[in-house]
């Protein structure tokens, strides 16, 4: 069995370029391990997922789209240069920001709690920077206020932003072109867990990857991340790698009131470690629309295509 989407056609302006944007939406109708989901009922509180770099929204967010189903409307897209995101003439953080609040407007929605991992924990706090009446509270896993800290990473970021500046517009092109080779729906049939998910790794071009990176070392929210108004939890990954621990607990310790909520695995927990990762994820959420205290109601298409002014 196939599981539905809505793919939504938003038209905004970037950069004073007005383009057709094409956002796909998971509407916790999907399928995982063979399994059919429910979508929760209409007055259902909202929740926002944001995946992480090199992953795809399913990817990232498989395993947890079942049991959010029953309780939470669930709102999921490949961002930017990722699978079957917006392919734009540069990757910036700001502009995935905009792009999902941009979802939320043609979905109806007026706020929502955002859920973001790794790279998509950077673009729901720049949410929240850029859009903080949209936010009704922010669930950050296994990520940070920086892409850089060490005198290693201080050294690559610049180099590698000199470096992308000029083939930029060729890295584009390849992602777009790519993307424009996918079918419009990605495939939910996992019978074969591995090769799904190789395939949905090869749906994002390598031409994506420096360009991202690059834009995630220069990524900082430490000036204005004390300044968060609205529930916050950090599901910190407590062998992470990647992103390291101790950020995640610095981020935690800036952020008003955040709570802490610690998983015991590294930073693909969400993934290779779900068995213990997700009942951490779910109270971190839980937790926060319970200190959020607002009932979300919107009038979400099922189906077919919207357009958004």
């Amino acid at each position: 069995h196939g599981a539905p989407h809505a793919a939504l056609v938003v038209h905004r302006a970037d950069h004073g370029v007005h383009q057709r944007r094409r956002v796909r939406i998971a509407l916790a109708r999907a399928h995982s391990h063979g399994a059919a989901l429910r979508r929760a009922h209409h007055g259902a509180p909202v929740v926002v997922l944001l995946h992480g770099l090199a992953c795809t929204a399913y990817l990232n967010w498989f395993p947890v789209l079942g049991a959010l189903g029953d309780r939470y409307r669930v709102v999921a897209f490949d961002q930017r240069w990722h699978g079957r995101g917006i392919v734009s003439e540069r990757f910036r953080i700001e502009d995935c920001a905009d792009d999902a609040v941009a979802v939320l407007d043609a979905l109806g929605i007026d706020r929502a709690v955002f859920a973001g991992y790794s790279l998509g924990g950077f673009v729901a706090q720049e949410t929240w920077h850029r859009h903080p009446d949209r936010v009704a509270g922010l669930v950050l896993a296994s990520t940070s206020r920086n892409g850089q800290g060490t005198v290693h990473e201080r050294l690559f970021f610049p180099v590698l932003a000199a470096t992308m500046n000029p083939v930029s517009r060729h890295a584009a092109a390849r992602v777009e072109q790519l993307a424009q080779s996918l079918p419009l729906t990605p495939d939910v049939h996992l019978t074969d867990l591995t090769s799904w998910g190789l395939a949905q790794v090869r749906s994002t071009s390598g031409w994506a990857y420096p360009e991202v990176v690059s834009a995630v070392g220069h990524f900082d929210s430490a000036p204005w991340i004390g300044e968060v108004d609205v529930p916050t939890a950090v599901v910190v990954t407590e062998k992470d790698h990647a992103i390291p621990t101790r950020r995640q607990h610095k981020l935690a310790a800036a952020v008003p009131g955040a709570r802490v909520f610690s998983a015991p695995g590294g930073h693909v927990s969400v993934v290779l470690d779900a068995a213990r990762w997700l009942p951490v994820f779910h109270e971190a959420l839980d937790d926060v629309w319970a200190r959020a205290g607002v009932d979300v109601a919107s009038s979400t298409p099922s189906t077919g295509d919207v357009s958004a002014g």
